[in-house]
């Protein structure tokens, strides 16, 4: 409106310019044209905008067309017309060019939020300035602020004159405090409480102190939504004529409370005579209505209306329909307080895809996308498969978000093509870590990780970490598009020392190289088979005489030097069933994973074995935006040894236990910690006093000692709780870079096989009195309570975790903590 004024007013004073420069003759020849005042504007390019010509008359009517034309351009901010004998002389202003955009003391609202803004309206960078738009958005940034209650709020827009024509232009804000709501009335309620009726409601009043979730800060966008649910409240317990006849909303006078007032007709309660499906469904009435939820005889719902239409509307999608239109006519009878429901349904025309694009993915290559596409090209237009299709590209872990729209083709009434957005995160990772323990001295670790190497979707990594007691290095590749079937194809190569004497756990060392092979069927969308095959050769050496391990070292035995090194090969098979459901690949908020396996050593090995493990996290979603949610998790395990070998019963070799602590199992505990220790018996003669010294005894005097550690077990059980919470100081938009959350880990490794009773009437190793001999039964379990905060980009992984132990019985309190730094690509 403005600008059409300062249009208006320029082309008046022009004109009377133009008529006092013309005199008495107002009308005449143009036989040259004069452009004054250009800096940016090329004199071509400002020629262009005139409508005049060198021969052509000149009059009033066109003076106005030609200062129009030129204030169209948007170049000049003021225009004058004057006349000069036979020459047209245009004097303009231009608009001064923006070098710079600032925003200043901006909370509610961010800069990319406000730039979009200004990009919709052409202020940016570059650009020339319209001062008559930025009252427009000074109003428009106001009212928004007025909308969440912020009612002293204020904008200025600022310009700073810089040489050469240019402007500094600087949006200066005054956000102040948002008025609280001071009180919610409901006026006209009778049948339910204002209490009862506010349950619902986002916006509240007069909450407790601990409530920090209640939403107390007037919004009126939030209201709205309110009185929605106020609404629905009724109408799904039958109140059809409910209706909110007004609402009002006033503030205090300094404008820091807010009153809100809704006045209600409660109407009385209707019963449903009867529901008609009328339209085409395409010949599937029998389905729709076994499974419609209207019955004649109950009370109106509102919410099963909507179910209903829904369902409708998502089933007849399923086979290509994919903009039907399902409408509710309902047919009131006041008299005897019923309604009849008429579902008028009319599923559109069939449509198909004519493309799939994707839109966003700089390092992804589409076929590597397209793979985890279920909706093909050709077919009609699945809104299940669509879904489908953006849930498995969602638990890709380099997939930060991912959307879809379908996009109709002009001229075509049955085709669209479907547009998958997605936003891409950093796929690889390298990674370094350092840490000390008073057990595990100084630990360091390095390693690179890429999850989509090359863009092809490929996992490909190497891993390397030295501590106290173990050095190992592993190599692992993946393709899960092996085939355009989705049949995935992997392998690792591994190689690993570990000395026991340096972790305090059973004396020994070990060497391990590996090679391994998996190759992976899909059942389904959700479902997944894998099947490996691994060939492990180990070497022990510098055993310690644990009874715990003597029973499987008794099965290499040697005669000439019993403390020679033992070492076998195995080959292991295994099969795998996964399950996944999760709405993302990090950091997910909603879904389950669910992961079953079972591998066993083939009858050629040295040893026969088989070990079964289950892992299970469910998510359970606490708010809308999903930044609350509730996390449950579970990992069992069992092995045990099968057949004999040279006569010899086969057990689970000791170095493939279960072991359990860290941040993978229970964390603040350090790794390998939880679970039955080395027992040691002494025999007599040899048994160690305080003092350092052998005496001898009588065999029934025999002493047992024990590792401070764990060696694991046979069986394991671990589980845990976890709220997940927004990280403090940290935008929404984050959330699936940066994870915080409190839990509490709770679980034990115990040893079935290993008979604890035979020992528990021996005497103890004097050094040991008083503390506790670690039985293999349920009632010792291990627990741990604390924080965590998990951070992978944009810097690069970082977990850092504070927890407090709880032994029961050992009454051991610790507090432990992890730190890695790395590095994301």
């Amino acid at each position: 409106m403005k600008l059409k004024q300062l249009v208006a007013a320029g082309v008046i004073l022009s004109s009377a310019s133009f008529a006092n420069a013309a005199a008495q003759n107002s009308e005449f020849v143009v036989q040259d044209i004069r452009v004054e005042g250009l800096q940016r504007v090329a004199l071509g390019a400002a020629l262009t905008y005139l409508p005049v010509q060198v021969g052509d008359e000149l009059n009033t009517f066109r003076v106005t067309q030609l200062i129009r034309s030129l204030y169209s351009s948007t170049h000049f901010e003021n225009v004058e017309i004057l006349r000069d004998g036979n020459t047209l002389v245009v004097r303009v202003s231009e608009r001064p060019t923006i070098s710079n955009i600032i925003f200043e003391d901006n909370d509610d609202i961010k800069d990319e939020q406000l730039q979009e803004s200004l990009d919709g309206n052409g202020v940016r960078i570059g650009e020339p300035l319209d001062k008559t738009v930025l009252t427009s958005i000074e109003n428009g940034l106001k009212d928004f602020f007025y909308s969440i209650g912020k009612y002293n709020a204020d904008v200025t827009a600022i310009i700073t004159p810089l040489p050469r024509n240019r402007v500094d232009l600087k949006l200066l804000f005054e956000e102040g405090d948002a008025a609280e709501i001071e009180q919610i009335n409901i006026v006209g309620n009778e049948l339910f409480s204002d209490e009862e009726l506010m349950e619902s409601f986002e916006l509240q009043y007069d909450t407790p102190w601990w409530d920090f979730l209640s939403e107390t800060r007037y919004q009126q966008q939030t209201l709205q939504g309110d009185m929605e649910s106020l609404r629905n409240h009724y109408l799904d317990r039958g109140y059809l004529r409910f209706n909110v006849d007004s609402t009002q909303v006033s503030m205090t006078p300094e404008k820091s409370g807010i009153y809100v007032a809704m006045n209600v007709s409660e109407g009385e309660q209707y019963t449903i005579s009867e529901v008609e499906l009328v339209g085409d469904v395409l010949g599937h009435e029998e389905y729709i209505e076994r499974v419609l939820p209207l019955t004649p005889g109950e009370l109106y719902n509102q919410a099963e209306v909507t179910y209903t239409e829904e369902f409708i509307s998502k089933y007849l999608g399923r086979f290509g329909y994919a903009y039907p239109t399902v409408t509710t006519v309902p047919d009131i009878n006041d008299e005897d307080k019923t309604v009849k429901l008429t579902l008028s349904v009319d599923p559109g025309k069939r449509i198909y895809v004519n493309r799939i694009k994707f839109n966003g993915n700089v390092v992804t290559a589409d076929d590597v996308l397209r793979q985890n596409v279920s909706q093909m090209e050709g077919t009609w237009l699945s809104n299940s498969q669509l879904e489908v299709s953006k849930s498995q590209l969602s638990r890709l872990t380099y997939m930060e978000n991912v959307e879809f729209e379908t996009v109709r083709i002009p001229g075509s009434e049955d085709k669209v093509d479907v547009n998958f957005n997605v936003k891409e995160q950093p796929s690889g990772s390298f990674n370094a870590g350092i840490g000390y323990g008073d057990r595990t001295k100084l630990s360091l670790q390095a390693g690179i990780q890429q999850d989509n190497f090359l863009g092809t979707g490929k996992r490909v990594g190497l891993n390397l970490s030295t501590v106290s007691y173990q050095k190992s290095a592993q190599i692992t590749y993946n393709d899960p598009y092996f085939t355009i079937d989705g049949i995935s194809l992997g392998g690792s190569i591994g190689y690993s020392e570990f000395d026991g004497s340096d972790f305090n756990v059973i004396q020994y060392n070990s060497k391990r190289w590996s090679v391994g092979a998996n190759i992976g069927y899909p059942i389904n969308e959700v479902n997944r088979i894998n099947f490996g095959l691994t060939y492990s050769n180990v070497e022990l050496f510098n055993r310690g005489f644990y009874e715990q391990t003597e029973r499987f070292y008794n099965q290499f035995p040697d005669g000439n030097d019993p403390d020679a090194a033992v070492k076998y090969d195995s080959y292991l098979a295994s099969v795998s069933w996964s399950r996944v459901t999760l709405n993302r690949g990090l950091f997910p908020t909603a879904g389950s994973s669910q992961r079953a396996s079972f591998s066993a050593t083939t009858p050629n090995s040295d040893v026969t074995y088989f070990k079964t493990v289950f892992d299970g996290k469910w998510y359970f979603p606490l708010s809308r935006n999903q930044r609350w949610s509730f996390l449950a998790r579970v990992r069992l395990g069992y092995g045990n040894g099968y057949g004999d070998i040279n006569g010899n019963e086969q057990i689970l070799p000791f170095t493939e236990n279960f072991t359990a602590g860290g941040a993978d199992s229970l964390r603040g505990f350090e790794n390998n910690t939880v679970g039955p220790r080395g027992l040691l018996v002494s025999s007599p003669g040899n048994i160690i006093g305080p003092d350092g010294e052998a005496f001898p005894t009588d065999p029934a005097d025999a002493v047992i000692s024990w590792s401070r550690q764990s060696l694991g077990g046979n069986a394991m059980a671990l589980g845990g709780i976890e709220l997940i919470v927004p990280t403090p100081f940290v935008e929404a938009d984050m959330d699936n870079s940066v994870r915080t959350s409190l839990f509490v880990d709770v679980g034990n490794v115990w040893d079935t096989e290993f008979d604890y009773e035979r020992f528990r009437q021996l005497n103890v190793n004097p050094n040991q009195q008083g503390e506790l001999l670690d039985y293999s039964d349920w009632t010792l379990y291990r627990s741990s309570a604390g924080l965590s905060v998990q951070w992978v980009s944009p810097m690069g992984p970082m977990v850092f975790s504070f927890s407090r132990m709880i032994q029961e019985r050992d009454g051991d309190d610790a507090r432990f903590f992890t730190f890695n730094i790395g590095q994301t690509f």
